[in-house]
């Protein structure tokens, strides 16, 4: 079964809260916290991660803390994800590239996986942050899937 871990959940969640209070400055990391219920240290590797890939500026100082790197409309989920997960393929020789099955190449089933993992991108890439912020639990389902 394919699953997201806590680390890609959690770090939609914290791109969603920042995406929420875009436009009103740095927001402190513990705020983060106590507004997604999330431990100090857990968030802070998350916080790190999403820097590092870009998504996230961290800003020092008495007025400092955690911003989005761009306008919500400009990220999409799949993006976020894949950023904390680092692949979404529901198995790994879907993946581009991928050298971990000696039959992949003829194998009849390899297609099935590739398309899903197709369906899966497309799917996240139709979603944005601003989405999420706009929408929310309207979005159940992306149209024409």
């Amino acid at each position: 079964m394919m699953k997201i871990s806590t680390k890609g959940r959690y770090a939609l969640r914290i791109m969603l809260d920042l995406a929420q209070h875009d436009g009103e400055g740095p927001v402190a990391l513990r705020t983060v916290v106590e507004r997604q219920n999330i431990t100090l240290k857990y968030t802070e590797g998350i916080m790190a991660m999403l820097v590092k890939a870009k998504l996230v500026v961290s800003l020092r100082g008495k007025m400092g803390g955690y911003r989005l790197a761009k306008r919500p409309h400009e990220y999409t989920v799949y993006e976020v994800l894949l950023a904390a997960e680092g692949d979404l393929q529901p198995v790994a020789c879907g993946a581009p590239g991928a050298d971990v099955c000696p039959v992949q190449d003829t194998c009849p089933t390899r297609t099935v996986w590739v398309g899903l993992g197709e369906v899966i991108r497309n799917y996240l890439q139709g979603i944005t942050l601003r989405d999420l912020v706009s929408h929310g639990a309207e979005l159940s389902y992306c149209s024409g899937i």
